[in-house]
């Protein structure tokens, strides 16, 4: 279980965040929702640890996170897919998805089954390099990398962003395969409004770094929310 309390992060004279609550529990899938700027991306960041907050707490599995390293986060298990991918261009598939194995103990260093099952373009494509694969492959291979780390939190920013239609409908089952087996917490940051109301267990939608609307996946088939993203 993920738990934030009156999360607060600044940029310098900005505030990104104002007083964030949520929780994310083992087994469901929680959606962000907001428009470009809102702070959802400075949210994930705070959460990887890539970013310190200026008040509040993270609590994941009953323990204080909010001032551990981004790699003491990793080794708990965190595992995050930022946004536009980033993937090594000049290694190969292989060597990409060995890079998840920093945080792991030495007889756990191995490239998990579910990883092609899941992805099984990344199989024949262990020998090519990262930057010739193309927007989506990129995105599943980013992916893949994360469950390397055997996570038990998901942190995903956006990835249908520039993807083609048949591999977000890939990833969409991927992370459906991974809720269900109910053993992670999955945080989802999403523009996409039908992809997220496909997935989601439940929701929060952000506006100027501040929470202004949550619900469960019925509240999704509203049309309050999409009104409130279209603005």
């Amino acid at each position: 279980m993920l738990s934030i309390d009156n999360l607060s992060l600044k940029y310098g004279a900005s505030q990104a965040l104002r007083d964030v609550s949520l929780s994310a529990p083992v087994g469901e899938v929680t959606c962000v929702l907001g428009r470009n700027g809102v702070g959802k991306t400075s949210l994930l960041r705070a959460l990887s640890g890539q970013r310190a907050v200026s008040a509040g707490s993270i609590h994941f599995d009953g323990q204080d996170i909010t001032r551990l390293k981004p790699f003491e986060r990793a080794a708990l298990g965190i595992a995050y897919v930022p946004q536009g991918r980033e993937i090594f261009p000049f290694l190969t598939v292989k060597e990409n998805l060995e890079t998840a194995f920093a945080p792991l103990k030495r007889d756990k260093r191995v490239i998990p089954d579910e990883v092609f099952e899941l992805f099984p373009i990344l199989s024949s494509m262990l020998g090519r390099r990262g930057g010739d694969l193309s927007g989506g492959q990129q995105q599943q291979l980013a992916i893949g990398r994360a469950l390397v780390m055997r996570p038990r939190l998901l942190l995903l920013d956006e990835p249908t962003e520039g993807i083609q239609p048949s591999i977000i409908k890939d990833i969409g089952r991927a992370i459906s395969f991974l809720r269900d087996r109910k053993d992670m917490a999955i945080l989802l940051v999403e523009q996409y409004f039908d992809f997220a109301r496909d997935l989601a267990d439940r929701f929060v939608v952000m506006e100027r770094g501040a929470i202004v609307q949550y619900g469960d996946r019925a509240a999704l088939a509203g049309d309050d929310v999409r009104q409130r993203l279209a603005i």
